[in-house]
């Protein structure tokens, strides 16, 4: 509702004003134009999201310090805090960092779009900007019908700063002529009315176009062409810090609830900025009058001087914030609770993550492990096992596989706990790979066979469970002795794949399933001529036999699935170091080669 309302009303305001005047035609096309060029900026640094940008949050982001070294530093290359926040909001949601590390990449975000004031300032009030962006249009154009993702990319970037210094020369141009006609500074307001009225523009023309950027540069134009005044400038200052938090907002919309925790951090520290800001004004003009002086700025230079107070009030605010975050984690962990779903649902699978493709690629890795522990339960109950006997340190050989309790309703329990999550990751998963790069798009695919794997292992111990659960107590001791194999069989399975799951920074582990593969293989070889045998001998009626071999066969399957789920679920976050373990995993023909030359655990 609110929107159908507020996009007329901005339609009409802007038909309004291009009727009334040549010169805010060009002030709004110079808008326009601007932020139609950050739009491109941020489509052509996506182009290199595709690794790098993903590996920077994930590797430093395990101090605050770092965090906000890292928020402040792309957003100082990428000049969008907006993209920056929407990454980060994304990572969150797919576990790749924690709330704390995301609070800190805001805060360095905030602190890094300051940059875009200075460069203004400094540099596209004092040069005839239009004449960089022809060249940088046209070379941007011509990168842009490249084949290659990445010439691809930087022709969209260069392609949006020549659009950002075309949208920069028409709103100077623009105030420029439309002083001539109206003296917009007579409607200047001063004192503290003042401050809380050009606060709340701020505010508003910061969420109408949604950039802060685009807020600051317009802000400065009309400051050079003293259509505002300073004082009423650093109040349309205050208003666009806070006002940004819309774009985190909106993006959190389509995130999990970590997700819409960063967005209220977000909007908590923009707003106790502002309130630090506005509280302290006199003070901070007096700061910003002493800092301009020692750094060479004339007193009358109000833009620069604009530019200084932007990042003196947002380093502030950091300053002030920081000692606090741990307990805004946890008031944010109190205010927005997880909710508890009436059926199951998915937990890192958001539209946050599906555009990046690492954060992609975890979400759909952590929701995979998330149906891997619910289906343990399945698994090792299905067979007549306990959990606690599967994963203590008492040899298998030990365990009573006839004393268990079968659990009952596999397919029901499947459904309802694991089936739609399943259904979600294939989803997403399909989703995600589209113009992903082949070598992400390849590692989707293998989680994705993985959680196939997953799936056919519970149908497989459904099968299985008919004939185990009865034919586990059969008096005939070779029949029995059959079975129990066949329990252990899975159980060293199972904690073969959980030691490779918590074995920490022993980055090899992985390598010893490719051990498991070849013992599994030939314990079923041996197995199988074992029934021969006991057939042979009338030790074993040869009906039994025959479910005994399609009993064999499940476990085996079984068995195989959780290891190849083991090895693409559980490999390191390290893309080098994942491929080289990928590479020595055995196939299925050099497994059935050892296992028949008698290799053993």
């Amino acid at each position: 509702m609110t929107r159908r309302i507020l996009l007329p009303t901005i339609l009409l305001i802007l038909a309004y004003g291009f009727w009334i005047s040549p010169d805010f035609k060009q002030i709004a096309s110079g808008v326009a134009i601007f932020l139609f060029g950050m739009l491109t900026m941020e489509r052509g640094f996506r182009a290199f999201t595709g690794g790098a940008l993903e590996r920077l949050l994930r590797r430093t982001t395990d101090r605050l310090w770092k965090s906000v070294a890292v928020g402040a530093f792309t957003t100082t290359i990428m000049q969008s805090s907006s993209l920056v926040s929407v990454i980060t909001i994304s990572f969150l949601s797919a576990g790749l960092i924690s709330l704390g590390a995301g609070i800190g990449v805001i805060f360095g975000a905030n602190l890094g779009t300051t940059t875009g004031a200075w460069l203004v300032a400094g540099f596209g009030l004092k040069v005839k900007l239009s004449a960089y962006a022809m060249p940088l249009l046209v070379f941007g154009v011509v990168l842009i019908f490249q084949r290659s993702k990445l010439v691809h990319g930087i022709g969209y970037v260069l392609a949006g700063i020549g659009f950002l210094f075309l949208g920069i020369h028409h709103m100077k141009e623009g105030f420029e002529a439309f002083k001539e006609g109206i003296d917009l500074a007579r409607y200047a307001v001063a004192g503290y009315p003042g401050l809380f009225l050009f606060v709340a523009i701020g505010i508003l023309a910061t969420v109408v176009m949604q950039s802060s950027h685009a807020t600051l540069v317009l802000v400065i134009t009309a400051l050079a062409a003293h259509q505002v005044t300073y004082e009423n400038a650093l109040a349309l200052a205050i208003g666009s810090n806070v006002g940004t938090t819309i774009t985190a907002i909106l993006g959190s919309l389509g995130s999990n609830i970590e997700g819409k925790r960063l967005a209220g951090a977000h909007l908590i520290f923009n707003v106790a900025t502002g309130f630090i800001a506005i509280a302290g004004i006199a003070p901070l003009m007096s700061l910003v009058d002493g800092m301009s002086s020692s750094l060479g700025i004339a007193a009358t230079d109000y833009t620069l001087k604009l530019a200084v107070f932007h990042t003196v009030f947002n380093t502030i605010g950091i300053v002030v914030m920081a000692p606090f975050v741990a307990p805004l984690v946890q008031t944010l962990e109190r205010w927005l609770p997880t909710p508890a779903p009436v059926f199951e649902q998915p937990r890192y699978l958001n539209e946050a993550s599906i555009d990046y493709a690492d954060a992609a690629i975890e979400a759909a890795r952590k929701e995979t492990v998330r149906i891997y522990e619910k289906a343990l339960e399945l698994i090792i109950h299905g067979i007549g096992l306990r959990k606690r006997d599967v994963f203590s340190d008492a040899p298998l050989e030990q365990i009573d596989g006839a004393g268990g309790l079968f659990e009952e309703g596999i397919e029901e329990q499947y459904h309802q706990s694991i089936k739609s999550i399943y259904g979600s990751i294939l989803q997403f998963i399909s989703r995600a790979q589209t113009g992903m790069e082949p070598e992400n798009a390849e590692e989707l695919l293998a989680i994705r066979m993985a959680g196939r794997g997953l799936v056919e292992a519970i149908k497989g111990v459904k099968h299985l469970q008919g004939n185990l659960k009865v034919l586990i107590h059969s008096k005939n001791p070779e029949i029995r002795s059959a079975y129990e194999d066949i329990q252990r069989r899975i159980a060293h399975v199972l904690r073969e794949v959980d030691s490779v799951r918590h074995a920490g920074e022993d980055r090899l582990a992985i390598l010893s399933l490719n051990e498991t593969k070849v013992a599994i293989k030939q314990e079923d070889i041996l197995a199988n001529e074992n029934l021969d045998e006991l057939v042979r001998r009338d030790l074993i009626p040869a009906e039994t036999a025959t479910s005994l071999i399609n009993d064999y066969r499940y476990a085996y399957r079984i068995c195989k699935r959780l290891i190849e789920l083991g090895q693409v679920v559980f490999a390191v976050h390290d893309e080098a170091l994942r491929d080289a373990q990928r590479s020595l995993s055995l196939d299925e023909d050099e497994i059935d080669s050892m296992a028949g030359h008698g290799v053993t655990r």
